[in-house]
């Protein structure tokens, strides 16, 4: 089976446009099959941005896929947008939908960190929902590579799901940062802020 984060040019074209409202503005997102959550807001995706608080500084957005969350946050609030993804269709999806909704960002084609040096791009924030069937071991380095990447007094936020192993993300955020708060937790999904002290 072929992931959403990986490229498939055997896939079929599946082309759809998708809104979204948050905060009283409605945002519109071209999704194409392939890509995570085609078809409609990710329930996670929705639970992370109603879980942040007011934003500012420089925030990226990583696994981005069509860019729903760094468009909407940088749709809200005032901050310089960084968007981060392995698959070249979804970062050609978050470039368009970025366009159609008035939004700038620096979007990466990047597995995970590779592109992103550490000198040139540091992050206020960095926002995950991890690709969990890519492995632990992506989804772990997703995380060790967030420390590397904040500013100090920065905040990584993850969303993820009891059943795909929250306890265990919690355990390795807090190895990684010495610090993981729950500021979400219902019907099995968790949303963790750690912070770069």
């Amino acid at each position: 089976m072929e992931h959403y984060f990986k490229e498939n040019e055997k896939i079929k074209h599946e082309i759809k446009t998708i809104e979204y409202y948050f905060i009283h503005r409605l945002y519109k997102f071209t999704t194409d099959a392939g890509i995570f959550s085609h078809e409609h807001i990710d329930p996670a995706t929705d639970i992370l941005l109603r879980s942040l608080p007011p934003l500012k500084g420089s925030v990226l957005d990583m696994g981005c896929g069509y860019g729903c969350i760094g468009i909407v946050l940088a749709g809200t609030y005032n901050l310089t947008l960084t968007q981060a993804d392995i698959n070249p269709a979804a970062v050609n999806l978050t470039k368009q939908n970025c366009k159609a909704n008035n939004v700038e960002s620096n979007v990466i084609l990047s597995d995970g960190f590779e592109k992103i040096t550490a000198q040139k791009n540091n992050f206020d924030t960095i926002v995950i929902n991890p690709p969990i069937h890519a492995g632990k071991n992506v989804t772990y380095s997703m995380y060790e590579g967030s420390f590397e990447h904040l500013n100090d007094g920065g905040c990584l936020y993850v969303v993820t799901l009891k059943k795909h192993g929250a306890e265990s993300t919690e355990k390795k955020l807090l190895d990684i940062f010495g610090n993981c708060e729950t500021i979400y937790r219902k019907k099995g999904y968790f949303v963790f802020k750690c912070k770069k002290e």
